[in-house]
């Protein structure tokens, strides 16, 4: 059985592993205080180009996100978001449990553009409604699309006319900045984002990401957040030996980016595998997720030998499966696929 299903199913990349285990009965203060937390800290500073950024380690994405957006929004104002965004779509109503309500903003290819948002804003004009105040985006996105730059510099200009503070989310952010499509520079979050986080459980960690907050406003007392949410790991160096073992020896020749060019190169293959075979795509996806559609008989028959998600069914007897590739996915299982098909 080879699996396709997600980008975390397996323990930790063999690096991460190895730090964690030499660094095992090594005795160090708790709750990210510690040396090793502090220069991964200093590592994601350095890659990012943002000496002057705060930054925290928490767990989980979902815990991540509900965190910082309670923290940052005041008990009227709300998140805006692609109607695929997940925040509105697979965290529960983690942030809208937290009070704050969650706009969604309809789109097929998961990209949030300026003028999603505007005529969000333009929606909700006065005190008997929230008040949008964050947008809220992803890269690579639900359906595996990735922000252009001048996409991504054009939502910071909308964000300062319109007030909102933007936030990225950055689960598989390493499949992103390793797309060859992807011409956003690492240097370029911090410059148009308020706050981003760098993906670790979906990128080679065995849990963990990293928010980096940039905007000034939003520093101050974070901590308190993370405690209060149930964020704050007591054994908090074992965030940062992992990310530190992921930005080892600068981005370019880091793990992290080094699983990103790994994954991207398999979907690409499986990707172009499918296509080549006469199958549509929900979308084309230049990250590591790819969502062929089959007809439902061949969708049965390839569940007897791999594992994947169903994305959507279509009521013609098709199909959209969701296929994801990881820093542990090998080619053999990608050419039995295509076999398969």
């Amino acid at each position: 059985m080879y699996t396709f299903q997600n980008d975390y199913s397996e323990g930790c990349h063999p690096a991460v592993l190895e730090a964690l285990v030499r660094t095992n009965l090594e005795h160090t203060s708790g709750y990210g205080v510690d040396p090793y937390c502090e220069e991964a800290r200093g590592m994601i500073k350095e890659a990012f180009g943002c000496p002057e950024a705060d930054v925290h380690f928490l767990v989980g994405g979902t815990q991540t996100n509900q965190t910082a957006i309670a923290a940052f929004l005041r008990p009227w104002e709300a998140a805006v978001c692609t109607s695929l965004g997940h925040i509105a779509v697979h965290e529960t109503g983690a942030v809208e449990a937290t009070g704050h309500k969650v706009i969604t903003c309809p789109s097929e290819g998961g990209i949030l553009t300026p003028e999603m948002v505007r005529a969000a804003v333009a929606a909700h004009p006065d005190e008997h409604m929230v008040k949008p105040k964050l947008a809220y985006i992803s890269d690579s996105t639900e359906v595996g699309t990735i922000y252009r730059r001048e996409q991504l510099y054009a939502l910071r200009e909308t964000c300062d006319e319109l007030g909102l503070y933007l936030y990225l989310d950055g689960a598989r952010l390493g499949s992103a900045l390793a797309s060859d499509e992807n011409d956003i520079r690492p240097s370029d979050l911090p410059a148009c984002c308020d706050v981003f986080y760098v993906g670790g459980t979906k990128n080679g960690a065995m849990f963990g990401e990293a928010l980096v907050i940039m905007n000034e406003k939003l520093k101050p007392d974070f901590r308190y957040g993370i405690k209060q949410r149930g964020g704050m790991l007591a054994k908090g160096r074992l965030l940062g030996v992992q990310f530190g073992a992921l930005f080892k020896g600068g981005l370019e020749d880091s793990v992290w980016m080094e699983i990103g060019r790994h994954e991207n190169g398999l979907a690409r293959k499986l990707q172009d595998g499918i296509v080549k075979a006469g199958y549509p795509l929900l979308v084309r996806s230049p990250s590591n997720q790819v969502f062929p559609i089959f007809p439902d008989g061949l969708v049965e028959k390839l569940a007897e030998g791999f594992k994947f998600e169903v994305q959507k069914k279509f009521p013609d007897g098709k199909t959209c499966i969701r296929l994801v590739t990881s820093w542990a996915t090998e080619e053999e299982a990608v050419d039995a696929f295509l076999k398969a098909i």
